[in-house]
């Protein structure tokens, strides 16, 4: 094509290229904070397109779901745990979290099932004296009496209907409290201890654990209840340091001959 026929073909591109801003330049870094019941609250930061227009930053923070290994949070061994913290609240650069739900790693769940024993489940529905309702799953297996010969140890289907049961009642029984008090009971696998000793009649059993808690319904946030459950957040600001100026007395300095 002849270049007089194309006037399009001479010129550059249409329109002047677009300045690409960065990204980051937009953002703001905020702290997540987990309730009163781990140890260590300083969960880790999170980003957030800064306020600008009707978009606010803290909407954009709510609901926000962090899972954290419960070893960063307690600093103990438990690495095979992960606990999942929902963002409710935001408090100038805080975030306050609550419990959103239970996990276990694969690699522990995946080295609990071997062979020669029965592996035992049930799932239930409780509803905590503070309105919350939660799924909770439990994993049980058979193991061997003390003087069996026997290489196999596997349960009849009548005695893992029973302890089926028993874990059902032991776990309703002790959900029958605060959100608070219950996560405070699968910190320390109390329910599971609970589960292994009264299910010991039917059939011995060992790794017993709370495999997976899921939240599937909670009441209308009480920022006052969730303030008071993280307590005193405190800020970190650091000490007052003493100048060498402060102790001695100022001296005008002599003025330069020349520059």
């Amino acid at each position: 094509m002849a270049v007089g026929k194309n006037k399009r073909l001479t010129k550059g591109k249409k329109g002047t290229k677009k300045k690409i801003a960065d990204p980051m330049s937009r953002k703001e870094w905020y702290d997540i904070k987990a309730p009163s019941y781990f140890t260590q609250r300083q969960v880790g930061k999170t980003l957030v397109n800064r306020t600008a227009g009707t978009k606010i930053a803290a909407d954009g923070l709510r609901g926000r779901v962090f899972e954290v290994n419960l070893a960063d949070l307690n600093g103990d061994e438990s690495v095979h745990r992960k606990m999942r913290l929902v963002c409710e609240e935001v408090q100038g650069r805080n975030l306050l979290t609550n419990f959103h739900g239970m996990d276990m790693t694969t690699d522990k769940l995946r080295s609990l099932v071997k062979k020669w024993q029965t592996l035992i489940e049930c799932s239930v529905d409780v509803k905590t004296t503070d309105g919350f309702v939660l799924r909770v799953f439990c994993i049980a297996f058979t193991k061997k009496r003390s003087n069996q010969i026997r290489k196999t140890s596997y349960a009849q289907t009548a005695q893992i209907r029973d302890i089926r049961k028993k874990m059902v009642e032991i776990i309703q029984r002790e959900s029958a409290c605060e959100l608070k008090d219950l996560v405070g009971k699968f910190i320390p696998e109390s329910i599971s201890k609970e589960i292994e000793k009264n299910c010991a009649a039917i059939y011995p059993l060992h790794d017993v654990y709370i495999r997976k808690v899921k939240l599937l319904k909670k009441p209308k946030l009480d920022v006052g209840k969730l303030i008071e459950m993280h307590g005193d957040l405190g800020t970190e600001s650091g000490a007052a340091v003493a100048r060498a100026e402060d102790t001695k007395e100022f001296v005008e300095p002599t003025p330069l001959a020349a520059v």
